[in-house]
Order: structure tokens, then sequence, then C-alpha cells
């Protein structure tokens, strides 16, 4: 049976603890053969050469680049578990440098660097730890119903150890008595002239398709016991759906959109949750947790319309102000999308990152897609990801 899949891959291992093994999913472009367990590229440990390919073609870097990029991304992620946790309130937050080679730590106490340091880190010394910058963002969020259309999203931006304000050439004024009215700290908020103007992407396939009320079209994101989850701006609540194969599915159980965007929909005894995703040629990759990769580190998307395509995270807890009201707490990154990605997975090495919410821009000029993090979903809704090889895991938090 063809069932007519996309490819969602991962680039980037999330680690647990101060070591990880490499995990890299298969990528599409094998002509349809399933790679055998323990016989391609991850079983000696290192990263699938179709994931090598599709970094080196987004990214413009060479294939031996990537490769290395790979590797120092899966180092950083190991050491910024330990040092989250030694550094405490004086967390400033983490980023990678343009290449992925370096990993830099804010620290809101100097005396701190030695520690960064120690660990192999760069220390940046900041006025804010990053308990302060999401304060400051809680307050904009607070008020993200009176912004204007023309104030576009408000985002963390730890590598400024400030909160971005987008606003749209000749509002930056307006942004700015916005975000005072706010209660925000002035020093904390800059704002930003930006262009862009995010949709939500609704109603194409994306992955597996499935269909909403049998008009609209959106992406499964990732299996969950009892059905899967996508972007809330796909269904409400009480909306039906059928599968791939037109034959009934399921009905959406939780949906949130604006405010957040993510939805589960329950699906029927006739459905079995696998804790995979498609390659489009027949084959599948796997997914194995869910662990959140830091802003500089390099992702992938899949989407029907674009196929997959890679690039970085930007910044976490981002708040984007569509047309339909705020949405807060996304992850932005500069991967292009379009119309009908929407709802597809987002995966870093074998673990799952979110499901496409909207973004502005395209694939052929370049743009900015946002994305709601899988383990909110998860939590908010007490699921549980189902995992490769009929697996099952509870929910792990990063930054």
């Amino acid at each position: 049976m063809d069932r007519r899949r996309m490819t969602a891959i991962g680039v980037v291992l999330a680690a647990t603890g101060l070591t990880a093994a490499v995990t890299l999913p298969s990528f599409a472009g094998d002509q349809g053969t399933p790679r055998a367990g323990g016989t391609d590229a991850r079983a000696a440990g290192g990263p699938a050469p179709e994931v090598v390919d599709a970094l080196s073609r987004d990214l413009r870097i060479s294939r031996d680049q990537a490769v290395r990029r790979l590797t120092a991304e899966q180092q950083a992620t190991a050491r910024l578990t330990g040092l989250r946790a030694a550094l405490g309130n004086d967390y400033g937050g983490a980023w990678l440098s343009g290449d992925g080679s370096t990993l830099n730590v804010a620290v809101a106490d100097p005396a701190q660097a030695d520690r960064v340091r120690a660990a192999g880190a760069v220390p940046r010394p900041v006025d804010r730890a990053v308990g302060e910058l999401d304060a400051a963002k809680t307050r904009l969020d607070a008020v993200g119903g009176q912004a204007s259309p023309a104030i576009t999203g408000w985002y963390v931006d730890v590598a400024t150890n400030s909160v971005v304000v987008l606003a749209q050439p000749g509002a930056e004024a307006r942004a700015r008595r916005w975000a005072a009215g706010s209660g925000a700290p002035a020093d904390a908020v800059r704002v930003t002239t930006s262009r862009e103007q995010p949709r939500p992407l609704f109603d194409l396939v994306g992955g597996d398709p499935f269909f909403i009320n049998d008009v609209g079209r959106c992406s499964i994101g990732f299996a969950v016991v009892g059905g899967f989850v996508t972007a809330g701006h796909c269904g409400r609540v009480g909306d039906r759906t059928t599968g791939f194969n037109q034959a009934r599915q399921g009905v959406f159980a939780a949906s949130s959109f604006p405010r957040d965007d993510w939805a589960f929909v329950r699906t029927n005894g006739q459905w079995t949750p696998q804790g995979v995703v498609s390659d489009f040629n027949g084959g599948t990759v796997p997914v194995n947790g869910s662990v959140e990769v830091p802003p500089g580190a390099s992702i992938c998307r899949s989407g029907s319309t674009t196929g997959a395509r890679c690039g970085v995270v930007q910044a976490r807890n981002a708040t984007v102000n569509y047309p339909e009201g705020t949405v807060t707490g996304l992850t932005r990154t500069d991967v292009c999308a379009e119309p009908g990605d929407s709802g597809g997975s987002w995966i870093a090495g074998d673990q799952a990152q979110g499901v496409t919410s909207g973004g502005s821009g395209d694939c052929t000029v370049g743009g900015v897609t946002f994305f709601q993090p899988v383990n909110e979903i998860l939590q908010r809704n007490n699921l549980t990801l189902v995992t490769a090889n009929g697996g099952q895991q509870g929910t792990r938090r990063g930054r």
C-alpha cells in the first residue's frame, strides 16, 4: 500500500547527562529501501550520510563541515545539561556560535565564569538571568491581546540578554509604548524592525495526511498513546478526522489556538500509533525521546509542500502575533516553510522537538518558521510519546 509519506528528519542529538551516543535518523532519498536495523550508518555511531547531505545543502557548508558541526553540537548539548543545573539562578541561557562549534553560556554572576570555562564553554557575563527575561516576557504575554497587528511577535533572546519585540516598519514607537505599558523593565526590552508577517500554515498535508471534517487537511506530528499530536489551528474540539485512505480516524479531543498552537486527536481502534516518522520512500525514522536542543542547534522539519528543510534554532519562548491572535511559547527557527507544511514533525537527531505552527516568507527567498514544542503538548494534555520499537516515554525538559 502506497502511504505517500513525507520525511521528517533530525540532525542534532539531544543528550541527557554528560554523555550521549549519536543516533540520527535516515533521510528521504534512499529509493524507498527501508534501512535494516543495525546495518546503516547509525549502527557505527556516525551521522547518516543523508542527514549530512541535507545539512550541507541547506546550511551551505561542506559535508566535512556538516559532520564536524553535528559532533560539536552533540558534545555541547551534553555539557549544557550539567552546567544548567550547576549555575542555578545565575544561568542566563545558552547558545551556539554561528558554525555550531562554540557553546556560549550567559552568567548573571561573574564568579561563575570559571565553572563555565571548566566545562569547555565560553562564559558571557550578563545583567539578567534567564528567569528575569522569562518574567519580562510573561508581562508582555499578559497584554498580548492589546498588541497591534503591526507587532508581529516577541521572544527571549539570550544572546543579547533581552526580550526582542518585532514591529513592522513604522510601528516601532507603537511597539515601545505597548511594551512599556506591560510593566516589563524598559532596559530588558529591545524593539526590532521586521517585515515578517507570520500566518498559520493550514490546509495542506505535511507528513502523513489527515483530513478535518472532510474539508481541511493537515499533518500528523507525533504518535502518542491513544492518537497523535498536531497543530491547534488545524481543528477544534469535536472536529472529526479521516486518514490518508479516507477511513474514519478520530476526533479532536483537545485543541488550543491562538494563545497556544497544539492539538490532540484521539484515534479509533483501526489506527495503531507508531513511534516513527515516515520517510516517503517506504522507510521510517525512529523517535526515541523529546529532549529539547538549545538555540543555535541545527534542526530539520518536513512538510508536504516543501519536503524536508533544515536550519538552526534561533530562540525559544517566542510569541507570535498572528492575525487570529497571539501564540506564546513557540520556538523560532530560520527554516523555511510554506502553507501546507502545518503540523509536521520537527526532529533533532532522534528526539522529537515540536509541530509546525506558522511562519513568514517561503522556501524561494527564505523565511522564518515557528513550532510548538512537543513537550508542552504532552505535559498539558497528560500524553505519553510513543517511541520506536513500541516504547513509551514521558517528557523531559531542556533549554
